[in-house]
């Protein structure tokens, strides 16, 4: 990748209250707030990583998944390379709803575009509802990889964002071989990984 193209940008979907702002405070600054603060709207945190011997620029967006603010998400789907879909171990229904934010992906980002499935909160284990058997199910179903993390205890949280940011790479990598310069073979996909439950 040249300097240029040294910036990835991600983007954290999922319902309100599944971690997404932990997550990337977590990863960006290696803290963790146990007080729970609604996203209003859009944040973005900057981290700078060297990947395979390249130094990478992460520009990571944080959404807001409440109802209310749903319509305003597909602008920020623009030049995005990697997605972080986030559901909580604990709710049932932030797991149920990971196929609705899967078909506004579909419908807002670009079609080649990264993604990996995460199941948070997996420090609650007392309070799990939703398998790590059941997450990977999912994950296989959409074709894509399967992490669970802690915020809190900073499982994994790494992990997601460096393997999601690998596989960004790889991709752009096979793209740029191919036989039109920035045309990109929509037959290229991720293959879904083996299960890394986090416990």
């Amino acid at each position: 990748m040249s300097e240029k193209d040294s910036t990835i940008k991600l983007l954290l979907i999922g319902e309100s209250g599944v971690g997404k702002s932990s997550l990337l405070l977590r990863f960006s600054e290696d803290a963790f707030n146990p007080m729970y603060i609604t996203t209003v709207g859009i944040d973005f945190r900057v981290k700078n990583i060297e990947l395979d011997n390249k130094k990478l620029k992460l520009q990571i967006w944080d959404t807001a998944g409440q109802e209310r603010f749903r319509t305003i998400v597909s602008s920020y789907y623009r030049g995005v390379m990697g997605i972080v879909l986030v559901y909580d171990i604990t709710s049932r229904e932030s797991f149920n709803n990971i196929e609705y934010w899967m078909r506004n992906i579909e419908a807002n980002a670009d079609q080649n575009v990264n993604k990996i499935l995460v199941g948070n909160k997996c420090d609650a284990e007392d309070k799990r509802v939703v398998t790590s058997e059941e997450g990977q199910q999912m994950a296989n179903k959409l074709g894509i990889p399967f992490l669970e993390t802690s915020a809190k205890n900073s499982l994994k949280v790494d992990d997601c964002f460096i393997s999601l940011a690998r596989d960004v790479i790889q991709r752009i990598g096979e793209s740029s071989q191919s036989a039109q310069p920035g045309i990109v073979d929509p037959t290229q996909q991720t293959q879904p990984t083996e299960s890394t439950g986090c416990c």
